[in-house]
């Protein structure tokens, strides 16, 4: 009886680790969604992953003042989808991702490139929800540097 309780527990626990993998890789999909939507200038792919309410912030630094600018989706859609002779690669280094049911956060350290010409990196802090037509970002808050990148 004891080797039954203890078998069952085994497979629940590793059942509820595949869901988790299972919501964390589709998470991780979502975003990679984003920035290969950027880098072939496709809006329409872009636009796919944002939920209607989405916002787009960026913790700012100048003149040693910090401030938050936001930017609507409407204009980043518009630079993603405008002819340009560069690509935008935003290679991203790391995935941290946590999911707790709908609810999901990432932080993506990443370095930006056009073509290959180094640009800035940083950090985004991603949030998403399961939406009925599968995850969408809620808002996308990032920092940008120049220097510190190594």
């Amino acid at each position: 009886m004891h080797k039954i309780i203890l078998f069952t527990a085994f497979i629940m626990f590793s059942t509820q680790i595949a869901i988790a993998q299972s919501a964390v890789d589709s998470v991780k999909s979502t975003i990679m969604q984003l920035f290969d939507g950027m880098r072939a200038g496709d809006s329409t792919m872009v636009s796919e992953v944002f939920a209607s309410e989405a916002r787009l912030l960026t913790v700012a630094e100048q003149d040693e003042k910090t401030s938050l600018r936001e930017a609507p989706i409407s204009t980043f859609l518009q630079a993603v989808s405008s002819p340009r002779e560069d690509v935008w690669n935003e290679r991203i280094l790391d995935y941290r991702i946590n999911v707790d049911g709908k609810l999901a956060t990432a932080w993506t350290p990443y370095r930006f490139y056009r073509d290959t010409t180094f640009s800035h990196c940083g950090v985004n802090a991603f949030q998403l929800y399961l939406s009925n037509d599968g995850w969408k970002i809620i808002q996308i808050t990032d920092t940008r540097q120049v220097e510190g990148c190594d």
